[in-house]
């Protein structure tokens, strides 16, 4: 019998981190959910575990180094180790510089940018040992340019570009796949459902179809890895 792998997601939401979860339970994988608060992710892993996957949910606030590490800890206990880990958390506040705060700068940034240091280097541990896994990390249009009022988020999703970058050159060698995915649009949702409306067909990212993009990553041969891949919608101007 074949094992199944594991895959880990942290920061998951009704949009991309679900879509995630569905798709690599659907590819046969167990699936790991990290969020700051899982309430809201039970319906989502008893859908998981109808289709035949192993699925736990999982509090973590990726910005503290003891509660990433224990993450992982009780992944490798419950589902196995991980052989593709996706960091997916992401928040940030539209402010002015003139008006932007000490303390909501940071927290922007620990999100965007830290936490996915304390996730990526604890999942590369993991691999490198191994000798193989997949690393992704979701990025946004500001992780290529930085825009009026949206330091909070540019300066975050920089720093995630450069981490991916440094690491995929340290751990390419060892076996282990980095990618970082730049979205480069609006995913839909209800939220959005007015704009996307407006946007006319494929105006806005589909989530599921982007899911499709990150399981495409993890299965690349390595004779031919993805480091930077970017997605937007066929009408987007870039």
């Amino acid at each position: 019998m074949v094992e199944r792998e594991t895959a880990l997601i942290v920061g998951v939401g009704p949009g991309l981190g679900a879509a995630l979860a569905r798709r690599f339970a659907g590819a046969g994988m167990n699936v790991g959910l990290a969020a700051r608060n899982t309430a809201h992710l039970a319906s989502l892993v008893d859908s998981l575990a109808a289709s035949g996957c192993a699925s736990r949910a999982y509090d973590c606030d990726a910005t503290n180094e003891a509660a990433v590490e224990a993450l992982f800890a009780g992944l490798a206990s419950d589902l196995g180790e991980p052989a593709l880990v996706v960091y997916n958390a992401g928040t940030f506040v539209p402010r002015a510089i003139l008006d932007t705060g000490t303390d909501e700068f940071e927290a922007c940034w620990r999100v965007g940018c830290l936490g996915g240091f304390l996730v990526g280097r604890s999942a590369a541990r993991t691999m490198a040992a191994a000798g193989r896994g997949t690393i992704v990390f979701t990025g946004a249009t500001a992780s290529l340019r930085g825009g009026a009022n949206f330091a909070n988020l540019a300066v975050g999703k920089f720093g995630l570009r450069a981490l991916a970058q440094s690491m995929a050159r340290e751990l390419g060698p060892r076996g282990v796949h980095v990618g970082h995915v730049i979205i480069d649009g609006v995913i839909m949702s209800e939220r959005d459902a007015a704009f996307a409306a407006g946007r006319g067909p494929d105006g806005v990212l589909d989530a599921d179809a982007i899911a499709e993009n990150y399981l495409m990553l993890h299965r690349q041969h390595r004779s031919a890895w993805t480091l930077e891949m970017d997605l937007r919608p066929w009408v987007e101007t870039f």
